[in-house]
């Protein structure tokens, strides 16, 4: 049939488009995103908590090595279903995403899991015990073209974003020195997350893991030289660790220890000035200096609920898109980080 010649079709044509692009893109908004959650520790409870201030986002099941765990954290937190088997609940469920909870031991087992599930993963913090691990974890990855992510939430909160900001606008000029500090007095038990080397316990996997992946973010110059020492406890972990690392431009200075409650903060120093970042694994504020010591600018995060969401946001995002790994946390910086540990490990048996 022949057209009009007024253009009245073409426009008839356009409207349709819009409309069926319209219900498309509907559609993709009201379509859940579906998590399971691998462990049943108080990690995993933090992260239903930021599950349900988000929307199209469920946690449909969780596993545990014991199936009573599982129920009671089901039960607690409003889940569905809750299995005493990771690999039957993977399969059963077929889920968009799996955030992984349990202690660092288990995390290479688990993703390697879901891998070969080709379900994305987002595992939390130390995402591996050694640079092993994180190569051959992510060389799966690639071959499964599957999506993964450590759950370094830190590096997504608008307090460190802004620092970073800072940064980026020479407001304190090209920065010459960092420090980190952070740590706090572990309850020493053989048996618990933290001087248990069966369960991947120590200072390196808990908190200098924060230390190295918030300045290496805030920084963003290429590494040319790290050196570690650390002290060990009689249980085998390590108890402290001090990173230093000479960046292109900056010295930085890393100390986390579990033998001490010390003042968590970073400082970043430049000829123009310097900036403060409080508590900067969950900062909420950070502070500018000028050349003259006095407080410049003041920011303080009055929007964010719960830090987690953000993280969240970002692999929900990233897997919708199809990427395989995220900007903010990508895969180099894991196993860079995994790296670290080499080094740190190797400390104690020397």
């Amino acid at each position: 049939m022949a057209g009009t010649g007024d253009g009245r079709e073409d426009r008839g044509i356009f409207e349709s488009t819009k409309i069926e692009f319209w219900i498309r893109k509907e559609s993709e908004k009201m379509q859940e995103f579906r998590f399971v959650i691998l462990g049943a520790g108080n990690i995993a409870g933090r992260f239903c908590n930021a599950v349900r201030l988000m929307e199209n986002c469920t946690v449909a099941a969780v596993a545990s090595k014991s199936p009573e765990r599982a129920k009671q954290f089901a039960e607690k937190n409003q889940i569905a279903h809750f299995y005493g088997s990771y690999e039957e609940m993977l399969d059963q469920e077929k889920p968009d995403g799996a955030y992984i909870a349990a202690t660092t031991n288990d995390h290479f087992r688990l993703t390697m899991l879901c891998l070969e599930r080709k379900i994305p993963v987002l595992c939390e913090k130390a995402m591996f015990q050694n640079s092993g691990e994180a190569e051959e974890a992510f060389a799966y990855a690639e071959v499964q073209k599957t999506f993964v992510m450590e759950a370094m939430w830190s590096r997504f909160l608008p307090a460190v974003c802004k620092a970073r900001e800072w940064i980026r606008q020479e407001r304190i000029g090209q920065p010459s020195l960092a420090r980190f500090t952070i740590g706090f007095d572990a309850p020493e038990n053989e048996n618990n997350r933290y001087y248990s080397r069966k369960l991947g316990g120590g200072a390196a996997k808990d908190i200098t893991v924060y230390a190295y992946e918030i300045t290496t973010y805030l920084l963003e110059q290429n590494i040319r030289d790290i050196r570690v020492n650390a002290d060990w406890s009689q249980t085998g972990v390590d108890l402290t660790d001090h990173v230093s690392i000479r960046f292109e431009h900056t010295m930085a200075d890393l100390m986390a220890t579990f033998a001490a409650d010390v003042e968590d903060k970073m400082i970043i120093y430049g000829k123009k000035g310097k900036i403060v970042l409080p508590f900067p694994h969950y900062a909420s504020e950070c502070f500018l200096y000028g050349e003259d010591g006095q407080l410049t600018e003041h920011f303080r995060d009055e929007t964010t609920v719960d830090g987690f969401t953000y993280e969240i946001e970002e692999m929900i995002s990233c897997v919708r898109s199809g990427k395989t790994e995220s900007a903010v946390v990508p895969k180099n910086v894991t196993l860079a980080c995994a790296k670290l540990f080499d080094q740190i490990e190797a400390t104690r048996i020397s």
